[in-house]
Protein backbone atom coordinates (compact mmCIF):
# COMPACT_ATOMS: atom_id res chain seq x y z
CA UNK A 1 0.00 0.00 0.00
CA UNK A 2 1.13 3.72 -0.88
CA UNK A 3 2.48 5.43 2.12
CA UNK A 4 2.84 9.11 3.16
CA UNK A 5 4.55 10.49 6.02
CA UNK A 6 2.77 13.69 6.33
CA UNK A 7 -1.02 14.32 6.07
CA UNK A 8 -3.43 17.42 5.47
CA UNK A 9 -6.69 17.37 6.35
CA UNK A 10 -8.74 19.86 4.51
CA UNK A 11 -11.76 21.39 5.58
CA UNK A 12 -14.54 23.95 4.13
CA UNK A 13 -13.13 25.36 1.18
CA UNK A 14 -10.16 22.68 0.35
CA UNK A 15 -11.07 19.87 -1.67
CA UNK A 16 -7.62 19.23 -3.44
CA UNK A 17 -4.38 20.25 -3.60
CA UNK A 18 -3.46 21.52 -6.80
CA UNK A 19 0.59 20.86 -7.38
CA UNK A 20 0.73 16.81 -6.51
CA UNK A 21 2.37 15.15 -8.92
CA UNK A 22 2.93 11.03 -8.98
CA UNK A 23 -1.06 10.72 -7.36
CA UNK A 24 -2.41 7.11 -5.99
CA UNK A 25 -6.03 7.20 -4.64
CA UNK A 26 -6.00 4.87 -1.62
CA UNK A 27 -9.39 3.62 -0.25
CA UNK A 28 -9.13 2.37 3.56
CA UNK A 29 -11.13 0.33 5.31
CA UNK A 30 -10.71 0.45 8.93
CA UNK A 31 -12.23 -1.29 12.59
CA UNK A 32 -13.95 2.30 12.65
CA UNK A 33 -15.54 1.88 9.07
CA UNK A 34 -14.80 3.93 6.60
CA UNK A 35 -13.10 7.28 6.29
CA UNK A 36 -14.83 10.41 4.72
CA UNK A 37 -13.43 9.64 1.24
CA UNK A 38 -10.44 8.24 -0.60
CA UNK A 39 -7.06 9.07 0.34
CA UNK A 40 -4.90 11.25 -2.40
CA UNK A 41 -1.27 9.89 -2.00
CA UNK A 42 1.25 12.50 -4.14
CA UNK A 43 4.40 13.93 -4.07
CA UNK A 44 4.16 18.01 -2.98
CA UNK A 45 7.30 19.84 -2.64
CA UNK A 46 9.31 16.69 -3.37
CA UNK A 47 7.44 15.15 -0.39
CA UNK A 48 4.72 12.35 -0.19
CA UNK A 49 1.59 13.79 1.38
CA UNK A 50 -1.48 12.31 2.00
CA UNK A 51 -4.55 14.39 1.33
CA UNK A 52 -8.31 13.72 2.86
CA UNK A 53 -11.05 15.76 2.36
CA UNK A 54 -12.58 16.10 6.08
CA UNK A 55 -16.13 16.86 5.29
CA UNK A 56 -15.76 14.35 1.89
CA UNK A 57 -15.73 15.20 -1.98
CA UNK A 58 -18.64 17.68 -2.60
CA UNK A 59 -19.12 18.57 1.19
CA UNK A 60 -21.49 15.76 1.98
CA UNK A 61 -20.49 15.38 6.34
CA UNK A 62 -21.93 17.20 8.76
CA UNK A 63 -19.29 18.26 11.87
CA UNK A 64 -21.16 16.15 13.83
CA UNK A 65 -21.16 13.15 11.60
CA UNK A 66 -17.44 12.99 10.65
CA UNK A 67 -16.01 9.75 11.07
CA UNK A 68 -13.07 10.82 12.80
CA UNK A 69 -11.69 7.53 13.77
CA UNK A 70 -11.71 6.20 10.55
CA UNK A 71 -9.73 9.34 9.13
CA UNK A 72 -7.23 9.07 11.98
CA UNK A 73 -6.88 5.80 11.85
CA UNK A 74 -6.47 5.10 7.64
CA UNK A 75 -3.91 7.59 7.99
CA UNK A 76 -2.21 5.94 10.34
CA UNK A 77 -2.09 2.76 8.91
CA UNK A 78 -0.86 4.89 5.44
CA UNK A 79 2.39 5.69 8.16
CA UNK A 80 1.68 9.35 8.62
CA UNK A 81 3.24 10.69 11.50
CA UNK A 82 1.71 14.44 11.39
CA UNK A 83 -1.63 15.81 10.09
CA UNK A 84 -1.65 19.34 9.20
CA UNK A 85 -5.58 19.95 9.67
CA UNK A 86 -7.08 23.32 7.38
CA UNK A 87 -10.14 24.40 9.50
CA UNK A 88 -12.48 27.92 9.15
CA UNK A 89 -12.89 29.81 12.32
CA UNK A 90 -14.80 32.49 13.13
CA UNK A 91 -12.63 35.29 15.38
CA UNK A 92 -13.72 35.96 19.08
CA UNK A 93 -11.28 38.77 19.21
CA UNK A 94 -10.77 42.37 17.35
CA UNK A 95 -7.47 41.92 16.40
CA UNK A 96 -8.30 38.62 15.11
CA UNK A 97 -9.61 39.93 11.47
CA UNK A 98 -11.32 38.08 8.73
CA UNK A 99 -8.66 36.99 6.22
CA UNK A 100 -5.99 36.69 9.04
CA UNK A 101 -4.39 33.04 9.91
CA UNK A 102 -3.96 31.83 13.43
CA UNK A 103 -2.37 28.47 14.81
CA UNK A 104 -3.65 27.67 17.70
CA UNK A 105 -2.14 26.38 20.89
CA UNK A 106 -5.34 25.53 22.74
CA UNK A 107 -8.59 23.94 22.65
CA UNK A 108 -11.75 24.27 24.57
CA UNK A 109 -14.55 21.65 24.36
CA UNK A 110 -17.53 22.22 23.34
CA UNK A 111 -18.77 19.12 21.65
CA UNK A 112 -21.55 16.68 22.32
CA UNK A 113 -22.06 13.14 21.67
CA UNK A 114 -18.79 12.55 19.49
CA UNK A 115 -16.64 10.20 19.92
CA UNK A 116 -13.45 11.10 21.17
CA UNK A 117 -11.37 8.22 22.10
CA UNK A 118 -10.24 4.73 20.01
CA UNK A 119 -10.37 3.48 23.46
CA UNK A 120 -12.78 1.48 25.96
CA UNK A 121 -15.21 -1.38 25.72
CA UNK A 122 -12.25 -3.82 28.04
CA UNK A 123 -8.92 -0.93 27.40
CA UNK A 124 -8.40 1.90 29.18
CA UNK A 125 -5.68 5.08 28.12
CA UNK A 126 -5.31 8.30 29.70
CA UNK A 127 -3.16 10.53 27.01
CA UNK A 128 -2.02 13.53 28.18
CA UNK A 129 -4.07 16.86 26.72
CA UNK A 130 -2.63 19.70 28.17
CA UNK A 131 -0.95 21.01 24.76
CA UNK A 132 -3.07 19.45 22.37
CA UNK A 133 -1.36 21.17 19.15
CA UNK A 134 2.29 19.89 18.45
CA UNK A 135 4.63 22.37 19.00
CA UNK A 136 7.06 21.33 16.33
CA UNK A 137 4.40 20.96 13.48
CA UNK A 138 3.00 24.11 14.67
CA UNK A 139 5.94 26.31 14.27
CA UNK A 140 6.21 25.12 11.01
CA UNK A 141 3.48 26.24 9.89
CA UNK A 142 3.68 29.83 11.52
CA UNK A 143 6.82 30.23 9.95
CA UNK A 144 5.71 29.23 6.67
CA UNK A 145 2.46 31.15 6.85
CA UNK A 146 4.50 34.55 7.34
CA UNK A 147 6.70 33.41 3.97
CA UNK A 148 3.16 34.00 2.12
CA UNK A 149 2.87 37.54 3.58
CA UNK A 150 -0.71 36.65 4.91
CA UNK A 151 -1.19 37.98 8.82
CA UNK A 152 -0.60 34.95 11.12
CA UNK A 153 -1.50 35.06 14.74
CA UNK A 154 1.11 32.20 16.38
CA UNK A 155 -0.88 30.60 19.77
CA UNK A 156 -4.44 31.38 20.62
CA UNK A 157 -7.15 28.78 22.06
CA UNK A 158 -9.95 27.46 19.87
CA UNK A 159 -13.16 26.43 21.07
CA UNK A 160 -14.69 23.66 19.47
CA UNK A 161 -18.50 23.60 19.01
CA UNK A 162 -20.98 21.05 18.19
CA UNK A 163 -22.56 22.56 15.32
CA UNK A 164 -23.59 22.57 12.61
CA UNK A 165 -25.76 25.16 13.85
CA UNK A 166 -23.35 28.97 14.36
CA UNK A 167 -23.43 30.07 18.17
CA UNK A 168 -26.22 32.64 19.48
CA UNK A 169 -24.75 36.15 20.28
CA UNK A 170 -24.95 34.94 24.57
CA UNK A 171 -22.70 32.42 23.32
CA UNK A 172 -20.39 34.52 21.13
CA UNK A 173 -20.32 37.09 24.36
CA UNK A 174 -19.39 33.90 26.81
CA UNK A 175 -16.43 31.95 24.67
CA UNK A 176 -15.07 35.86 24.74
CA UNK A 177 -15.26 36.66 28.44
CA UNK A 178 -13.51 32.63 28.79
CA UNK A 179 -10.41 34.55 27.06
CA UNK A 180 -10.55 32.46 23.65
CA UNK A 181 -9.69 33.74 20.16
CA UNK A 182 -11.61 31.57 17.88
CA UNK A 183 -14.06 29.23 17.45
CA UNK A 184 -14.78 26.46 15.07
CA UNK A 185 -16.57 22.81 15.11
CA UNK A 186 -13.93 20.46 13.64
CA UNK A 187 -10.12 20.27 15.78
CA UNK A 188 -12.49 18.16 18.36
CA UNK A 189 -12.15 14.93 18.72
CA UNK A 190 -9.48 15.31 15.92
CA UNK A 191 -6.60 16.30 18.40
CA UNK A 192 -6.93 13.98 20.47
CA UNK A 193 -8.05 10.57 18.31
CA UNK A 194 -4.30 11.96 16.62
CA UNK A 195 -2.38 12.11 20.01
CA UNK A 196 -4.23 8.85 21.12
CA UNK A 197 -2.32 7.35 17.66
CA UNK A 198 0.87 9.10 18.48
CA UNK A 199 0.19 11.66 15.36
CA UNK A 200 1.61 15.15 15.70
CA UNK A 201 -1.30 17.32 14.79
CA UNK A 202 -1.53 21.08 13.77
CA UNK A 203 -4.18 23.30 12.87
CA UNK A 204 -3.84 26.36 10.28
CA UNK A 205 -7.37 27.91 11.13
CA UNK A 206 -8.57 30.32 8.46
CA UNK A 207 -10.62 33.34 10.01
CA UNK A 208 -13.75 33.54 7.58
CA UNK A 209 -15.70 36.28 10.32
CA UNK A 210 -16.17 37.64 13.51
CA UNK A 211 -19.00 35.01 14.58
CA UNK A 212 -22.14 36.56 15.83
CA UNK A 213 -20.41 38.91 18.80
CA UNK A 214 -19.28 42.14 16.72
CA UNK A 215 -22.10 44.88 16.61
CA UNK A 216 -20.45 46.98 13.77
CA UNK A 217 -19.80 43.59 11.57
CA UNK A 218 -22.02 41.38 9.53
CA UNK A 219 -23.20 37.86 11.60
CA UNK A 220 -21.84 35.34 10.56
CA UNK A 221 -23.37 33.31 7.72
CA UNK A 222 -22.91 30.40 4.94
CA UNK A 223 -22.60 33.32 2.05
CA UNK A 224 -20.04 35.30 4.44
CA UNK A 225 -17.88 32.74 5.15
CA UNK A 226 -17.77 31.09 1.61
CA UNK A 227 -16.71 34.37 0.39
CA UNK A 228 -14.04 34.71 2.63
CA UNK A 229 -12.97 30.99 2.22
CA UNK A 230 -12.11 31.44 -1.75
CA UNK A 231 -9.88 33.97 -0.70
CA UNK A 232 -8.31 32.24 2.05
CA UNK A 233 -7.71 28.78 0.64
CA UNK A 234 -5.65 30.15 -1.94
CA UNK A 235 -3.10 31.09 1.12
CA UNK A 236 -3.46 28.05 2.76
CA UNK A 237 -2.58 26.16 -0.11
CA UNK A 238 0.43 28.25 -0.81
CA UNK A 239 0.94 27.64 3.53
CA UNK A 240 0.99 23.83 2.85
CA UNK A 241 3.25 23.27 -0.15
CA UNK A 242 6.16 25.28 1.41
CA UNK A 243 5.44 24.28 5.62
CA UNK A 244 5.82 20.15 4.26
CA UNK A 245 9.15 20.75 2.87
CA UNK A 246 10.20 22.65 5.87
CA UNK A 247 9.00 19.34 8.36
CA UNK A 248 12.18 18.05 9.99
CA UNK A 249 12.91 14.46 8.86
CA UNK A 250 12.90 13.00 12.74
CA UNK A 251 10.13 13.86 15.60
CA UNK A 252 11.78 14.68 18.78
CA UNK A 253 8.46 16.01 20.12
CA UNK A 254 6.11 13.71 22.82
CA UNK A 255 3.41 12.84 20.17
CA UNK A 256 5.54 10.47 19.20
CA UNK A 257 5.35 8.45 22.68
CA UNK A 258 2.14 9.62 23.99
CA UNK A 259 1.05 6.33 24.59
CA UNK A 260 4.15 4.59 26.49
CA UNK A 261 2.61 4.93 29.26
CA UNK A 262 -1.14 5.86 28.99
CA UNK A 263 -2.20 2.29 28.77
CA UNK A 264 -3.61 1.31 32.67
CA UNK A 265 -4.94 -1.78 31.74
CA UNK A 266 -3.64 -5.38 31.94
CA UNK A 267 -2.86 -6.82 28.79
CA UNK A 268 -4.24 -10.01 30.33
CA UNK A 269 -8.03 -8.60 30.39
CA UNK A 270 -7.93 -6.67 26.88
CA UNK A 271 -10.26 -8.79 25.06
CA UNK A 272 -8.20 -10.60 21.95
CA UNK A 273 -10.22 -8.88 19.45
CA UNK A 274 -9.51 -5.47 20.58
CA UNK A 275 -5.95 -6.28 20.80
CA UNK A 276 -6.61 -7.17 16.73
CA UNK A 277 -8.24 -3.93 16.29
CA UNK A 278 -6.10 -1.59 18.02
CA UNK A 279 -2.81 -3.22 17.05
CA UNK A 280 -1.62 -0.49 14.78
CA UNK A 281 -1.61 2.01 17.68
CA UNK A 282 -1.06 -0.27 20.93
CA UNK A 283 1.15 -2.97 19.38
CA UNK A 284 4.40 -1.74 20.45
CA UNK A 285 3.19 -2.14 23.92
CA UNK A 286 0.99 -4.67 24.36
CA UNK A 287 1.19 -7.74 23.12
Amino acid sequence: MAEARIAVIGGSGLYQIEGLREIEEVKVNTPFGEPSDAIVIGTLSGVRVAFLPRHGRGHRISPSELPVRANIYALKSLGVERIISVSAVGSLKEEVAPLHLVIPDQLIDRTRGRVSTFFGGGIVAHVGMADPFCPVLSRVLYEAAGQTGATVHFGGTYVVIEGPQFSTRAESRLYRSWGADIIGMTALPEAKLAREAEICYATLALVTDYDVWHAEEQAVSVELVVANLLKNVQVAKEVIKRAVAMVPADRECPCATALQNAIITSPDHIPEKLKADLRLLIGKYIR
